[in-house]
């Protein structure tokens, strides 16, 4: 039995460093057990290393870390049988049929031949991949084969499970499918360490969000605390015909707390309103009352990839 800790996932001030290039400059990182922790940042900002440190596929320069109560340095042994990982590129066997795949796994990770095929049964079944589970991988669909390889990270019933960019390539009925496999996992009480680039996944799937840019933490918290960072909701509207945006503009000043901001080749008019619900009707009666013709008029949130491209400078992916 391990240890049972809070804190699923404990780092302080971890380095790593490849000759010249600082890949970690000293990051901490605490993820609750049972939920999930989405980490997030440009392409090359240390994301992959960090996981490959906690998985023990890296040793750090400097600075600890603990995963399901052991250290990674200290004890990757104990760590490594607590731990699940899927990466960019499912793991499987081609050749072997979906169940095999699972079979052989579990005969490897002392399940014996018995308790292999039970278990390969199981997550079979909890990743819908029953009517496939006898054809060879090699025909299976890219969803399929990422959810078989989360499957085979899972048949040590592990306790963290590290999921490095794993819908990357997918179509967005897959990658549905596969968020919703993770948050069941999740409400079994298993901790997830998510890289994303899609920030509307991270936004669905984490509990808390890291962002980290050149090896560093830039941003740490909730998704809805990270977007109240950015600012409140505003008004956006899209005129019908782009040569009446400055007029839309005009007649919407009065009622917008700061002075309304506009992209000429979008058609869009953004605005932050003084009078909430009031505030909204009065943008609809100016713009009806000036004959503009609108094409769409919502009030929008900030997103994650407001809060990215606030703190990194570009959007994200």
């Amino acid at each position: 039995m391990g240890i049972h800790v809070e804190l699923a996932i404990q780092v302080e001030g971890l380095r790593k460093r490849y000759k010249e290039h600082e890949a970690l400059g000293g990051i901490d990182l605490s993820v609750r057990t049972g939920s999930v922790l989405g980490l997030l940042g440009p392409n090359g900002a240390g994301k992959t290393t960090a996981v490959r440190v906690l998985a023990t596929l890296l040793r750090p320069d400097g600075g600890t870390a603990m995963v399901a109560g052991y250290d990674v340095v200290k004890h990757p042994q104990e760590v490594r049988r607590r731990i699940g990982l899927a990466g960019q590129n499912a793991a499987v066997d081609e050749l072997l049929t979906g169940r095999e795949n699972l079979v052989l796994l579990g005969v490897l990770l002392h399940l014996g031949k018995s308790g292999a095929r039970s278990r390969a049964r199981q997550l079979l079944e909890r990743f819908d991949l029953v009517a496939a589970a006898d054809r060879p991988v090699r025909t299976y669909s890219g969803g399929m084969r990422r959810r078989l390889d989360l499957a085979s990270c899972l048949v040590a019933d592990p306790a963290v499970l590290f999921l490095d960019e794993p819908t990357t390539g997918l179509d967005p009925a897959s990658r549905q499918s596969l968020w919703t496999t993770v948050r069941g996992l999740v409400s079994d009480g298993v901790t997830v360490l998510l890289t994303t680039q899609y920030l509307e996944e991270a936004d669905y799937l984490a509990d808390q969000v890291v962002v980290i840019n050149s090896g560093k933490v830039i941003a740490d918290g909730t998704p809805d605390e990270l977007k109240r960072k950015v600012g409140q909701e505003w008004l956006e509207i899209v005129v019908a015909l782009p040569n009446t945006i400055e007029a839309a503009v005009r007649v919407l000043a009065p009622i917008a707390i700061d002075h309304p901001t506009s992209d000429q080749e979008k058609g869009t008019v953004a605005l932050q309103l003084r009078d909430g619900m009031d505030g909204i009707a009065a943008a609809a009666v100016a713009l009806k009352d000036a004959g503009i013709d609108v094409a769409d008029f919502a009030m929008r949130r900030p997103t994650l990839d407001d809060v990215f491209f606030n703190l990194v400078g570009h959007p994200a992916g």
